[in-house]
Formats: structure tokens, sequence, C-alpha cells
């Protein structure tokens, strides 16, 4: 597989070569597979994976949930694979053995969904400095000046203005996986990564 799907959990920290190293902790526990496509049928190789739900986590799997994603699993994803699926032994209905494509010390890209922050001014948005706060100053946390040629009504390209903030997709890049915990099904990766806890989370290999 060229990547794995899983949910943060978290940031904490751990002892690396004697050092304290800042880690994200991200789950990758009760994906299955529920469906193998193939470039034959459909044009390219992939493996569907579907996480189950929080309520259905503790139940035996069966086979009929596949038949009702909506219901039996919150999130319905797909990886892409470099060979034929037939000659990889993938079944549907299955676990999927995403732990196999990591491995500790390696280098990894992630993807994500940054916090969702709503509409906000320049000052959060920009890191504008905002109006001085003495000498009868009344700018505030206004956005100043639109142009030199606001008097006929037009507003420079790519203008920083307020608006909606966060809520973004993200990548992160070159982020080494400090450890891989099979029988907890968790990867811990150095540094942050994009969005909140329980967020989804693709990690592909660097």
């Amino acid at each position: 597989m060229k990547g794995l799907w899983g949910k943060k959990i978290g940031m904490t920290q751990v002892f690396a070569d004697n050092k304290v190293v800042p880690v994200t902790v991200i789950d990758v526990a009760h994906w299955y597979i529920t469906n193998v496509r193939n470039e034959e049928r459909d044009g390219y190789n992939a493996v569907q994976v579907a996480c189950l739900r929080d309520r259905y986590q503790k139940t035996p799997f069966e086979s009929d949930w596949i038949k009702k994603p909506k219901k039996y699993f919150s999130f319905v994803r797909e990886i892409r694979v470099d060979a034929d699926p037939a000659t990889l032994s993938l079944e549907v209905g299955k676990p999927a053995d995403v732990l196999a494509s990591v491995q500790e010390g390696q280098k990894v890209d992630v993807f994500g969904t940054s916090k969702g922050r709503g509409f906000c001014g320049v000052v959060k948005r920009h890191g504008f400095a905002g109006g001085g706060a003495s000498h009868g100053s009344r700018m505030g946390k206004r956005p100043g000046s639109l142009s030199y040629m606001r008097s006929q009504g037009r507003v420079p390209k790519g203008k920083k203005l307020p608006g909606h903030f966060g809520d973004a997709s993200k990548f992160v890049s070159n982020l080494k996986v400090i450890n891989v915990k099979p029988e907890q099904n968790v990867i811990l990766l150095k540094g942050a990564v994009p969005g909140g806890s329980g967020s989804l989370i693709f990690i592909r290999k660097a």
C-alpha cells in the first residue's frame, strides 16, 4: 500500500536517544477492507478501507456491515497499491494490515485538515500588528488601507483581509516515525500534524 489512514488522538512526549521528543499519536485501529479495485475492471489498483464507528468497535465484525457503510462506518477511504491486488491476498471483510507499511525511523508525509476557526479578522488570520495602543489611536484591529486606488473602487488581488480561517487541507513532509506499537495499533510521529483530536490523517512514505 502507498499509505494508510488513521485518526489523530493528540500529542504527548516520549524519550528517544536520551532526549525528550514531542510526538503526535495516530490511531490506526478498526480499519477493515470493504472493496478491492483492479486496473482491469476499474482502471486503477486500490484498496477501499473503512473505519468502524465507536459503538460497533466492541462488537464482532459481520460481513453484512459492508452492505450498509453509512450505518456501521464513520469513514470510507481508498489507498492506492503498486501491484495487482489479486497478488496481495487482500480479502474483503478482513482487518487492514496498515502497520506493515510503516517502520520505525522512516520519514513520512502527512496530510490532514486544519482546525476550523470560523470568520476571523486580520490580526488572527494573517498576523497583523493592529493599531498602536497609545496616542489616541482608534484603529484597533482593523485591516487599514485597502489600496492606493481605493477612491476608484479597486482592491489589488490577494489583499489580506478578514475571512474564513482554517478548515483547509494541509501537508507536512518528512516527519520521523518515532515508534510503532502493533499491540495498541498506534503510530508515534515526531512533531505536530494538522487537525484536532479525532480528525482524519493520511500517511504515506516520504
